[in-house]
């Protein structure tokens, strides 16, 4: 209101995301912008990410709290000119009578930064780990059950038995983003560990923390096998960024993963609680890398092709503004 009553901003077009509602009032202050609101994601009771661990059951509260939780996109979708979802399927979860005001519109990988390099290396305590190793990478913001951290933690006593060499990189913090919290000073990361901790050779697993952007990617650019699993939720954009790196894709086999994975096609699909089943195809891909190239190479044509940032995605958003405007 002081920008505006203070005559030097007259928005256009405002962007916003509508989740906590920063969108509320944007057309009371400024009734001639056109405003767009990123509409990410509609929570429901079931079919999503409410109730689908049975490690972690929903109860009523729940299933309110996340009635309420929708109110101010609600009032978004009647307010905005026009809307944006990122993928068909977080767009497909929002009412039916308001999906018609929704593109969908990527934020894109740059993959021209995003790429393989077969001559990538990083060291960490100490070791150097390069591109053609035996490495397994995780990454998540940080280690949690809606990122499916503990089907991974649960998955390595096998994968170690299956594979000895392998090396483990996982990339997050012990914080929590999604999902419950655990009583102060417990972890998600402490919780899992110990569940396997005399089942593990914890040397040849490498927690890292959050890294900086260009150290993470090389972490993808090493990986002989990277994880991704996920509740039915946001889809991470580390997922694409994996793709377009040249990673060799194993991932939970849910609904917004299968927007973008193909099994057997451009990366592998295996049920988000089945450990072994994991750990099973972790070893093959590191046992036998070769066979597995195509999928690479497949994966990194397919965010080219679909979810390249500066051909595709940008194009696509900078239309939608101009027609807006």
């Amino acid at each position: 209101m002081a920008l505006r009553d203070e005559g030097h901003f007259s928005p256009e077009i405002i962007v916003a995301h509508p989740g906590w509602g920063e969108g509320l009032f944007l057309k009371d202050i400024f009734p001639d912008a056109k405003v767009i609101q990123y509409f990410e994601y509609y929570y429901h009771g079931t079919g999503g990410d409410v109730g689908f661990d049975p490690e972690f059951p929903s109860t009523l509260d729940d299933q309110l709290r996340v009635r309420v939780k929708n109110s101010t996109q609600q009032q978004s979708l009647l307010n905005c000119d026009h809307g944006i979802s990122p993928t068909a399927w977080q767009r497909s979860r929002y009412p039916p009578e308001f999906r018609n005001k929704i593109d969908v519109i990527h934020e894109g990988v740059d993959t021209e930064l995003v790429k393989p390099n077969p001559d990538a290396w990083i060291q960490i305590n100490n070791q150097r780990l390069e591109a053609g190793d035996e490495i397994v990478t995780y990454v998540a913001r940080n280690l949690e059950p809606y990122r499916g951290f503990h089907t991974f933690i649960r998955s390595l006593p096998r994968l170690q038995a299956l594979r000895p060499n392998a090396i483990v990189i996982i990339v997050g913090g012990d914080e929590v983003s999604y999902g419950k919290r655990l009583p102060e000073g417990q972890t998600y990361r402490q919780r899992y560990c110990a569940e396997v901790q005399e089942r593990v050779d914890w040397r040849k697993v490498l927690f890292v923390g959050k890294l900086p952007y260009l150290d993470y990617l090389t972490v993808l650019q090493v990986s002989a096998a990277h994880i991704y699993l996920t509740f039915p939720f946001v889809l991470s954009w580390s997922m694409l960024e994996a793709m377009a790196a040249g990673c060799l894709l194993i991932a939970s086999d849910t609904a917004p993963v299968r927007e973008v994975i193909e099994g057997g096609e451009n990366g592998l699909l295996v049920d988000f609680f089945n450990h072994d089943a994991l750990a099973s195809n972790v070893a093959n891909a590191l046992a036998t890398p070769s066979q597995f190239d195509y999928l690479r190479k497949n994966a990194r044509r397919h965010i080219v092709e679909r979810y390249d940032l500066k051909t595709v995605c940008l194009p696509k958003l900078l239309a939608t503004l101009r027609t807006a405007g």
